[in-house]
């Protein structure tokens, strides 16, 4: 694998009236999550970026991380220090944000 972990923020757009991650701040955690990992060192080893649909709507902002495949819902720029000192870097998964399909 190029990198040890890759993070795919949903940055969909939907058309008016309907729920989409694009509009609840997805592109602003893509630029968040840049800006941690750099802060931290992690460029390079981990990438952010922003992906479509991860029909995960009802729940979003949503995102995945990959090798894992663990998802979290309902992430806000304040969430992605937590998010990447704790999933990325200690591989805890951070369990109030985590996204299951149970």
């Amino acid at each position: 694998m190029r990198f040890d972990k890759h993070i795919f923020i949903c940055a969909n757009q939907k058309p008016e009236g309907k729920v989409c991650c694009g509009e609840q701040n997805g592109m602003a955690l893509v630029e968040k999550f840049r800006e941690v990992l750099a802060e931290k060192g992690l460029k390079g080893s981990v990438r952010a970026q922003r992906a479509g649909c991860l029909d995960a709507c009802k729940f979003g902002p949503a995102l995945v991380i990959y090798p894992e495949g663990t998802y979290y819902k309902n992430v806000q720029p304040e969430d992605v220090t937590r998010i990447v000192d704790e999933h990325i870097i200690q591989n805890k998964i951070v369990s109030d944000l985590e996204l299951t399909w149970e």
